[in-house]
């Protein structure tokens, strides 16, 4: 059977690996000229519950993209203001690593192939156009294509365009495959009710920076410069953040910096003129988006109602994965989904049982409690992450936080799950 897969971040790679590994043909599908997205500015992975989602994957079956990331680390087992154990990859290698990864199991990868609409037979989706009028057809779709931009968004909601790693007006801006099938698409809230939230972090060119910032980068991963006080933004800016889990208080005190290649500022943007005044940061320049010190990208404006098997709601032949499917914040979060629903469409494609993973995993129950929480006015204001803020603190309430990953192994193997995502249907 043949799977398409719309959008090449993690959560497409992570589809279409697990659709492959399934038994399927995959093709990706990705409008720029990269893959992985926010992934190519991202880097921040296992920090807190992340750790033991990471490793649930792999007792899953699902260890080959999170094998290719470990092997692409700039730094392991890093602390910072409320994070433990975290591992940062280097954004200037991950994107080739995975583009090999997913050429080398013999997934067709398409870049600048970017979807303008579907064309269905009843509620199911028959075949895609592309921008050039090119017609693909397929048996089951996989909508990644993530809930950031276009352009208008960010203008509507956000500071306007911040021209980010997503690139917009140049490839053009984010088409939805869950939209053009007729379905209504939800759209998060920040905590006063407003619309979107805003990416999390900037990056900043590593050699803008005294030269004693950049060792100590280089060095130890991670660098936190106190802010004068009568420069600190104040912590009103860290609610509009989609990444909630770093909305801490240290993070409006501090510049925290960690070594990604870039060195990634953790915050949605920054006042050129004022970081220009913070010590070490005199010449300090934007790498992502180019206009930090205005904004940054807005997120979660398109949400694909589904069920807990990543099927989307109203079309026959759809799933979804990554922001597509609810308010998960992450790179983790948008593989584990991706790698479910790539798994899930090969199922449904031959006529099987789809998949659901038990709540005794965590992956299983946060994507079982977020679709649960989307249904109400209060979980719609609110962002899950396995690393921080709501969720984590649920992982950790019910005893799924653990990095004893022989633990983590015994609970997936109790159910009758192991290794999973890496055999053929």
């Amino acid at each position: 059977m043949k799977v398409i897969v719309v959008g090449g971040g993690w959560a497409g790679s992570g589809a279409a690996v697990s659709a492959k590994n399934a038994g399927a043909e995959v093709t990706v599908l990705e409008r720029t000229d990269m893959l992985l997205g926010t992934g190519l500015v991202g880097g921040i992975m296992r920090n807190n519950g992340r750790f033991t989602a990471t490793e649930e994957a792999i007792a899953l079956g699902a260890d080959e993209v999170f094998n290719t990331i470990d092997n692409n680390c700039r730094h392991k087992n890093i602390d910072f203001p409320g994070h433990k154990h975290a591992s940062l990859y280097d954004i200037a290698a991950i994107e080739p690593a995975i583009k090999k990864l997913l050429l080398n199991k013999g997934i067709e990868v398409r870049t600048r192939a970017r979807v303008k609409d579907v064309e269905m037979d009843g509620d199911k989706i028959v075949s895609i156009l592309l921008t050039n009028d090119e017609k693909l057809s397929g048996d089951v779709f996989i909508d990644a294509t993530g809930s950031a931009g276009p352009m208008n968004n960010c203008g509507k909601y956000g500071n306007g365009c911040a021209m980010c790693i997503l690139r917009c007006p140049t490839f053009g801006g984010r088409v939805s495959l869950t939209a053009k099938a007729g379905v209504t698409e939800k759209i998060g809230k920040k905590a006063d009710g407003s619309y979107g939230a805003m990416s999390g972090s900037c990056k900043l060119f590593k050699e803008s920076l005294d030269k004693s910032i950049v060792d100590k980068l280089n060095a130890t991963g991670v660098a936190v410069i106190p802010i004068p006080e009568e420069l600190r933004k104040g912590e009103g800016i860290l609610a509009t953040k989609a990444c909630q889990q770093y909305a801490l208080k240290e993070f409006a005190e501090n510049i925290i910096l960690l070594d990604t290649g870039h060195a990634k500022l953790m915050t949605p943007y920054y006042p050129l003129d004022m970081l220009h005044k913070i010590p070490g940061f005199e010449n300090a320049r934007f790498e992502d988006p180019y206009s930090g010190g205005v904004g940054n990208s807005m997120r979660f404006m398109a949400l694909a109602p589904r069920d807990n098997a990543l099927k989307v709601q109203g079309v026959g032949n759809l799933f979804c994965g990554g922001e597509k499917a609810g308010l998960l914040v992450g790179h983790t979060e948008a593989i584990v989904t991706g790698t479910l629903a790539g798994h899930n469409a090969v199922r449904w494609a031959m006529g099987k049982e789809l998949l659901e993973l038990p709540t005794t995993l965590a992956i299983g129950d946060a994507i079982a409690y977020v679709k649960e929480a989307m249904d109400t006015e209060d979980g719609m204001r609110r962002k899950y992450t396995f690393s921080g803020s709501v969720y984590f603190n649920r992982m950790k309430e019910l005893g799924l936080y653990t990095t004893d990953v022989s633990e983590i192994a015994a609970r997936v193997e109790k159910a009758g799950l192991t290794g999973i995502f890496s055999k053929k249907i």
